[in-house]
């Protein structure tokens, strides 16, 4: 028997799912801690989290999953990690982290992303790089050079989450071409590390670790991790890649038409482009998909949008009847017409929205009518108002070449939603599919790529299990579309 171990490094928790390699089934899965895992925010818009901490929960984990399995750890061919994107991680020469680690929701260097755009220009950075430099993991290190140079004087290298869990797992320092790019590292131009921008920021590209293939062995697990982890030394380490890129390798999401959505506390939409195509005003990020190489052109464009199940909660803790479910929630709204009688929410809410360039608008309740509205309308209003924002950055998104065809997620969070799902499927005309995956089997999926065990994505992916699909309701396109139309022109006169 061989077994596949992934991991989801989030900033809530670390998650592990060992998978049947064969059968593609999961043997277990737990995360820790049980609580959430804390954030440090010494001062506003700053976010830190202990290197140390998270290995630590790697470890119980680990040990976990290997308990409640009952496997024997020799039987595991592979590791593969998925990770928070576009935090920083800086190590001295003994490879030994500097300081706690900075992480995506960080916003202290968006000064620093600015500057460099501007001094750069957005023609050179969008057309090598295909974003601004923003508050992505270079502007966090030009950051620390500026403000602790006692540290930066000692870094080795800098990484990614992801890279610096797999260096912990084998002792040797890597990144990929993804992560690269994640960072704004990366020039499509010339397949090749940023050089004008390591330039800018007075960076040399020694500090970029080797970099290796996303998918191959990349280190296999020393004896001290291995000691640490209750596994068997000698297991490789051969998948990493960010939590949007792993969603969409999970979802099985390689090639260009192809979309992942995810619809938690914020949403986002990852579409595959085969050509290195950009957005000019920035709306929406693109990075090196898993499967990129400079011979080979994938390209993730990812759209975030903050407000969505945050909405859905608000709704039900402020508005729905008390006690009410999330299930009773979509009972209630389920008879109330496709527009909600006229009534729209506007669902950012949530801080600026990227999808808005960087605009707070907040969010709103447009139409309201005493005499005909109810708390049901309100509810079905916010599901519609949701998946219309989910329409509004998709259709950047096909301006970018990314014909919105299939969208696949996971059978979780606003994807329980009819109304939602439904409304989504008639204004984009895409047929969704559901799916029980999450980041740590698929993580589990990419490291038998990795290794050889599958022969390719089609391979890994077969056992893949689809639990619903949604096809678009013809006769209910026009009325969806219809109401789309009165949402985006109320949204136009707030943006």
């Amino acid at each position: 028997m061989k077994y596949l171990l992934g991991y989801d490094l989030g900033s809530s928790s670390v998650k592990a799912s060992i998978v049947d390699a064969a059968t593609g089934e999961v043997v277990t899965s737990d995360f820790f801690p049980k609580k959430e895992m804390e954030i440090k925010s010494i001062k506003t818009g700053w976010a830190e989290q202990s290197v140390d901490m998270w290995w630590e929960n790697l470890k119980q984990v680990t040990h976990s999953a290997i308990s409640s399995s009952k496997i024997n750890p020799t039987d595991i061919a592979a590791i593969g990690i998925s990770y928070q994107m576009h935090g920083l991680v800086v190590v001295d020469e003994q490879l030994n982290a500097l300081r706690d680690a900075i992480i995506w929701c960080d916003s202290r260097a968006v000064p620093y992303g600015e500057a460099a755009m501007k001094a750069l220009g957005s023609e050179l950075c969008l057309s090598s790089m295909l974003n601004s430099p923003g508050n992505f993991t270079l502007a966090k290190l030009a950051w620390v050079k500026d403000n602790e140079p006692e540290i930066f004087a000692k870094v080795k290298y800098y990484m990614l989450p992801g890279d610096y869990i797999a260096m912990r797992m084998t002792g040797e320092p890597h990144t990929t071409i993804s992560g690269l790019s994640e960072g704004i590292g990366w020039d499509f131009r010339s397949g090749a590390p940023a050089k004008e921008l390591f330039n800018y920021f007075g960076f040399s590209t020694s500090i970029i670790p080797p970099l290796v293939p996303t998918f191959g062995d990349a280190g296999k697990l020393s004896a001290e991790a291995a000691s640490e982890l209750g596994l068997s030394e000698g297991i490789a380490v051969t998948y990493r890649a960010g939590d949007q890129p792993n969603n969409a390798l999970s979802l099985n999401v390689f090639n260009p038409g192809e979309i992942a959505a995810t619809a938690g506390t914020s949403g986002v939409v990852y579409g595959v482009n085969g050509t290195a195509k950009y957005d000019p005003l920035s709306r929406v990020n693109s990075f090196a998909h898993v499967n990129h190489t400079p011979e080979n052109t994938r390209v993730g464009v990812l759209l975030c949008i903050n407000g969505t199940a945050i909405l859905n909660t608000w709704v039900k803790n402020n508005v729905a009847p008390e006690g009410i479910s999330y299930a009773e929630m979509n009972d209630l709204a389920a008879p109330i017409p496709i527009g909600s009688e006229g009534l729209s929410v506007i669902p950012f809410g949530n801080g600026a929205e990227r999808v808005l360039s960087n605009k707070e608008i907040n969010c709103s309740i447009e139409g309201l009518n005493f005499l005909r509205h109810t708390k049901a309308h309100i509810i079905r209003a916010a599901h519609e108002g949701i998946a219309f924002s989910f329409k509004y950055g998709m259709d950047i998104m096909n301006e970018m070449g990314i014909e919105t065809r299939t969208i696949r997620a996971g059978h979780t969070n606003l994807f329980l939603s009819p109304i939602f799902r439904q409304t989504l499927a008639n204004i984009t005309g895409a047929t969704i599919e559901l799916y029980d995956s999450d980041g740590s089997v698929g993580a589990a999926r990419g490291a038998g790529m990795g290794a050889g065990i599958y022969k390719d994505s089609d391979e890994a992916f077969a056992t893949l299990k689809k639990i619903k699909t949604i096809e678009p309701i013809e006769s209910e396109r026009y009325e969806s579309l219809k109401a789309y139309d009165l949402w985006l022109s109320k949204l136009k006169i707030k943006n």
